[in-house]
């Protein structure tokens, strides 16, 4: 298992290759990669991967007692949403909030299948594609996948290159 601060994996790689195809081909720019969205990426993949249990009320977006970071709860309601969304300022030097999306696979997260899943999700889908409610356009996006998660955080500010 890689650890966190190394450089993308195979598949990390192949899932931003398709993410940003998927953009070009909806005529969108392509989002720059960012080391620090990145981090967080697989910092909360490792995370989920290690401590995660489906709690009542907690999604994917939750974040355990057992880090250097506040725990979160992330549930329908987005009660405690800018706990998630600050998690870059948190754990890196990026200085904007982060919006995730993340996929589960019960065997191991692949890049096309992960892909495949959030653009059958509008929610998913609108983020990744800057529609609906986020038609602000993305600065910097990371990237993180660890055993059954892939994450993508995107970012509304530059990565000052952490």
């Amino acid at each position: 298992m890689k650890t966190v601060g190394q450089k993308n994996t195979t598949d990390e790689n192949e899932l931003y290759r398709l993410i940003m195809q998927h953009r070009r081909k909806s005529g969108l720019p392509v989002i720059p990669l960012s080391s620090a969205l990145s981090k967080v990426a697989r910092i909360h993949a490792k995370d989920l991967m290690e401590n995660y249990t489906a709690k009542a009320g907690c999604n994917m977006h939750s974040w355990s007692d057992k880090g250097n970071w506040i725990p979160v709860c992330y549930s329908p309601d987005h009660r405690d949403a800018s706990l998630m969304w600050s998690k870059p300022s948190e754990l890196s030097t990026y200085k904007g909030n982060g919006y995730e999306i993340a996929y589960f696979h019960s065997e191991r997260a692949i890049p096309t299948e992960a892909l495949e899943s959030w653009k059958q999700s509008d929610g998913h889908h609108d983020l990744i594609l800057n529609r609906n409610s986020w038609t602000r356009e993305w600065n910097a996006v990371g990237i993180g996948i660890n055993g059954n998660y892939a994450l993508v955080w995107f970012g509304f500010e530059k990565d000052n290159k952490d």
